[in-house]
């Protein structure tokens, strides 16, 4: 970077020559905001201590209006501003008050000054900075102090020998280049050109920004938390930097709220400190538990630093029940993990939460919703929303940000060039180190539908090896290489899951994506976008409530997880929980419970009544001929047709299990079968995959009209005319019509009885 640094930051004055700025801060050209958004403002924009599990009790928030300043990215700098955003929100957001892109031929500068409490002279002053995407270098008082590379990772500088020993006004500059696309590190969901699903980018600050004191002697510059249930055990290992031997490292842990220590424990600086407790209590989602603990670094009995921190006991494992089934066992107990999709994106703060507390509602929706987990996708939060997640007991699946090239679910890894993967491989470990005191995270995903796949099983064994205490998923869709502890589908609009297997367990990472845009709070006023969209909120919850329905039995033949797409609406998607603006839940929060509790219950007794295909292929009379007459009744002569073995349609259609082919755009079937004089018609229902719509006739009558699409064989309750058309005992024509217009189709139809079993 050609900039003469020295000379602009020769002096405070000289950095910014006086520009027109705005008067008064306000959100920029906003297309949609929330709600939190009026709580926002330059005294008051995420004044909360951002890193939860080692707060310190001196902290000074740099959060507020910097100036700032967008230049080629190889030009000098003029050393004038473009005005003033508001940090931490990033640069194309309204609520930076700026909302403007910044292209990878730019860099993004930031300026601001700010003065020192007396009572820290004499102390180890750390800059922190809790996300800044994606290159970073930072100057104080003219001389350059660090940088990072990474958009969702923290990382701190220590600014003590740059500071102006006679106090008074300091200054920070920092400069920011993002190529967001046009690169190949890690970057989500964000591109250049947002449509579909890839969002607006993220450019520059976009979490808090912080300076504390520490002990210029020595002080703790990271707490790792291991916690042992089996053993009712947990150990401190306190990374302590500039202490001689002989330093000792105590810590005490509290129940919340309380002073007295239930146990404490001590050690040389630089050994882990284990305290066990036989009555520790486990966190759960249920009952998420948490201790507070203090650590403390003492030399000669005098505190040097002191953190407060917190942990819960939990362990996560792939264990066989007792029908030999793998399932994700939490604290040795199977559960059935069932969470959103949650991207992380917000309409006026885009990576960023206009407030803590608009982060903390996402969280508290997604329990009201009847969810134990959440899938954090392709994002990494600031540190506060898992800690809401540990506060308010919530599972987390943490993805790996997505980057570099692509494949398709039947292609082999990519070849990352050495610097790809190695900024990779430092981004992922940063990402672990910084999340791993968190009990709600209980596995690592570093690959997600085959965006920069690579490596596969070296990466999968690194992470594991690396956390031995969460689970790692492989990949999640699309290219599993049967590796890691899980093999993950996707399955839209599903249910669906994969194959039972001896070592891992079957989990669905992504289904759902019902869809509907609700006027006044969409981010664009047409052209919105999900996977199925549904005219209104009660037809979208029957259908979400039918699909968890449907997931029910898959849980009895080894499903162990679930995650329905998605949160929120985000931009253009609209198939979220929530609208985008978090305004208006779009699911029936209190019919969604209901659904969701009964995938804890255990799952019903699936019985075949009549076989589909998927269990023994019968014969069919068929046609492709558009037929004369009442073709539906009994009395109908389909000597003409043509006879085959179900199920029919087209190679390569999702969970077609083809006996004839079948590529034509219409397709007429009728078959006889016997009911059992003793068939339990209340609990009957069909077993069918279709796609597209179908017809269902029984014995002339027509009882069912299925719109759209299955990607896999589901159940489908029996209307009362279904049930009132079937004769027990007896022969039964079952005639049915089905409709294809474009892609996959396939068309197959059996019955089942579902049994609810005790609990």
């Amino acid at each position: 970077m050609q900039v003469p640094i020295a000379m602009f930051l020769a002096g405070a004055a000289a950095v910014f020559i006086a520009a027109p700025v705005r008067a008064q801060w306000q959100p920029a050209d906003p297309r949609l905001l929330t709600a939190w958004a009026k709580e926002v403002s330059p005294d008051n924009v995420h004044p909360e201590y951002p890193r939860p599990q080692m707060v310190r009790e001196s902290w000074l928030n740099l959060n507020g209006l910097w100036e700032y300043a967008v230049r080629p990215r190889n030009d000098d700098w003029d050393r004038k501003a473009d005005g003033r955003i508001l940090v931490p929100f990033p640069i194309e957001s309204a609520l930076s008050g700026v909302n403007r892109r910044v292209s990878a031929a730019e860099r993004l500068w930031y300026r601001r000054a700010f003065t020192l409490p007396d009572d820290w002279k004499g102390q180890r002053l750390l800059l922190n900075f809790e996300a800044v995407d994606w290159e970073a270098r930072v100057w104080v008082n003219g001389h350059e102090v660090g940088g990072h590379r990474g958009g969702y990772s923290p990382f701190a500088l220590d600014i003590t020998a740059a500071l102006r020993p006679q106090g008074g006004e300091q200054e920070i500059v920092v400069a920011v280049w993002d190529p967001t696309s046009d690169g190949d590190q890690p970057r989500g969901k964000q591109i250049n050109n947002p449509h579909g699903i890839w969002y607006t980018p993220t450019t520059g600050i976009w979490a808090t920004v912080w300076i504390e004191p520490a002990a210029m002697d020595g002080y703790i510059r990271s707490v790792k938390i291991t916690p042992d249930y089996d053993g009712r055990a947990v150990s401190f290992e306190a990374d302590v930097v500039g202490a001689p031997a002989g330093w000792d490292v105590q810590v005490a842990a509290r129940e919340p709220g309380r002073e007295t220590p239930v146990v404490t424990g001590s050690e040389k600086a630089g050994r882990a400190v284990t305290l066990v407790h036989p009555r520790f209590e486990p966190w759960t989602p249920d009952t998420p538990k948490l201790y507070d603990a203090t650590v403390t670094l003492r030399h000669n009995g005098r505190v040097m630093d002191v953190v407060e921190t917190y942990f819960g006991l939990r362990k996560i494992e792939v264990k066989a029940d007792h029908e030999g089934i793998n399932r994700l066992m939490l604290n040795n107990q199977a559960l059935f993990q069932y969470g959103p999709l949650d991207q992380g994106f917000w309409p006026d703060g885009l990576y960023t939460a206009p407030t803590d507390a608009a982060l903390r509602y996402d969280l508290e929706i997604t329990k009201k919703y009847g969810f134990n987990m959440v899938r954090k996708h392709v994002k990494v939060e600031p540190r506060r929303w898992y800690y809401w997640c540990d506060k308010l007991g919530l599972l987390v699946w943490q993805d790996m940000p997505s980057g570099d090239r692509y494949i398709g679910p039947a292609d082999p890894d990519i070849e990352r060039i050495a610097q790809s993967a190695e900024q990779f491989e430092t981004e992922l470990k940063e990402v672990i180190d910084t999340l791993h005191n968190h009990p709600s995270i209980v596995m690592w995903v570093p690959f997600n539908e085959g965006w920069g796949q690579y490596d596969t099983p070296r990466i999968t064994q690194w992470v594991k090896e690396y956390d031995p205490t969460r689970l790692v998923n492989n990949t999640s869709g699309w290219a599993d290489r049967a590796v890691g502890d899980v093999h993950d589908v996707h399955v839209y609009p599903g249910p669906g899951m994969p194959p039972v297997e001896p070592t891992r367990a079957a989990v669905l990472g992504e289904f759902g994506g019902l869809g509907l845009p609700l006027e006044g709070h969409t981010w664009q006023d047409k052209e919105n976008w999900g996977y199925q969209n549904f005219p209104d909120p009660k037809a979208l919850t029957d259908a979400y409530v039918k699909l968890l329905f449907r997931m029910r039995p898959l849980i009895g033949q080894g499903l162990s997880a679930a995650v329905y797409t998605q949160t929120t609406d985000v931009e253009i998607e609209v198939n979220g929980l929530m609208t985008y603006d978090r305004a208006v839940l779009k699911i029936d929060p209190d019919r969604a419970l209901e659904a969701a509790r009964k995938l804890h219950l255990p799952p019903p007794r699936v019985q075949v009544v009549i076989p589909s295909a998927r269990e023994r292929a019968a014969t069919w009379r068929y046609t492709t001929t558009q037929p004369a007459g009442e073709w539906f009744s009994p009395g109908f002569d389909d000597s003409a047709w043509q006879a085959g073995p179900g199920g029919f349609g087209k190679a390569g259609t999702p969970g077609a299990v083809i006996g004839t082919p079948w590529e034509s755009e219409h397709l007429w079937l009728r078959r006889e079968v016997e009911f059992s004089p003793d068939v339990d018609l209340e609990n009957l229902h069909f077993l069918i995959h279709h796609d597209e719509e179908a017809e269902i006739h029984i014995n002339g009558r027509k009882v069912a009209r299925i719109e759209g699409y299955t990607t896999n064989y589901i159940m489908e309750p029996l209307s009362p005319e279904a049930r009132a058309a079937i004769k027990p005992g007896q022969k039964n024509l079952i005639a049915v019509y089905c409709h294809n217009a474009f892609g996959g189709q396939f068309i197959d139809l059996g019955f089942v009885t579902l049994e609810e079993t005790a609990p």
